[in-house]
C-alpha cells in the first residue's frame, strides 16, 4: 500500500487482521511507523518498498487522483513485466482507460478500484468497484474479499421506488444508505443479470 491516510492505513489494518502480509510506504514516515506497530512491513523509499514485495508485485495506490500519474511514473523504473498497479482512488475513468493502455504496452497490469467506506471500513468493510483483466482480478480476489466482506450480516435498507413523473421523467427515491450497506465487490466485466433485486416495498 502506497498512501497511508485514514483510508489507506485502515485498509492495511483490515488486511493484516485477516492474515494478509502488507508492505507499506508513505512520503511521511509517521504513518509507516504506526503501521509497523500493527505488524505491517515498513519501508523508507519506493525502491525499498518494491524490493520487499513478492513477484508478481501487487501495488495498491491510495493517493489523491491528482498525483496518481506521478506515482506511477516514479514506480515504473522499479517494476517488471506482470507486476500489478491498483488505483484505489477516485480517478476519472478516462484517465484509468489511458493508464491501462499505456501500462499494458509495458506488460504491467492496471486495475482501477473505486473504494469507499471511510472510517467505518476497518470494521465493516469497503465498497469496491473493480475494473481490470479478469485473470488479474481473480488473482487479487483474496484481497478484495477481505476488504469487502459482503452484506450478509448487515440489515438491508428499503428498496428503491421508481415511478414515471410529469413529462415521462423517471423519479427515483431511496432511503439513505448506511456506509456499510454496499460492502461488496463487483467488477466492470460482470453484468447485473445474476444479482438479486431488492424486494419492492
Amino acid at each position: 500500500m502506497i498512501g497511508l491516510g485514514r483510508m489507506g492505513a485502515n485498509m492495511v489494518r483490515r488486511l493484516i487482521n485477516y492474515g494478509h502480509e502488507c508492505v507499506v510506504y508513505d512520503h511521511s514516515p509517521n504513518p509507516v511507523k504506526d503501521l509497523v506497530k500493527d505488524k505491517a512491513i515498513g519501508t523508507t523509499s519506493l525502491s525499498d518498498f518494491v524490493t520487499k514485495l513478492r513477484k508478481p508485485r501487487a501495488i495498491w495506490l491510495m493517493v489523491p487522483a491528482a498525483v496518481v500519474d506521478d506515482s506511477i511514473s516514479d514506480l515504473m523504473p522499479l517494476l517488471e513485466a506482470e507486476d500489478i498497479l491498483i488505483d484505489g482512488g477516485n480517478s476519472y475513468y478516462v484517465d484509468d482507460i489511458r493508464r491501462a493502455r499505456e501500462l499494458t504496452a509495458r506488460c504491467i497490469h492496471y486495475v482501477d478500484v473505486g473504494t469507499s467506506g471511510g472510517v467505518w471500513g476497518l470494521e465493516r468493510g469497503y465498497c469496491l468497484m473493480i475494473g481490470g483483466e479478469s485473470n488479474v482480478v481473480r488473482h487479487l480476489a483474496p484481497i478484495f474479499t477481505t476488504l469487502a466482506s459482503g452484506t450478509g450480516y448487515i440489515q438491508r435498507t428499503p428498496a428503491v421506488r421508481m415511478q414515471v413523473g410529469p413529462r415521462n421523467r423517471v423519479i427515483c427515491t431511496a432511503a439513505r444508505l448506511a456506509p456499510a450497506t454496499l460492502s461488496k465487490w463487483s467488477t466492470t466485466a460482470s453484468n447485473t443479470g445474476s444479482w438479486r433485486r431488492t424486494p419492492k416495498e
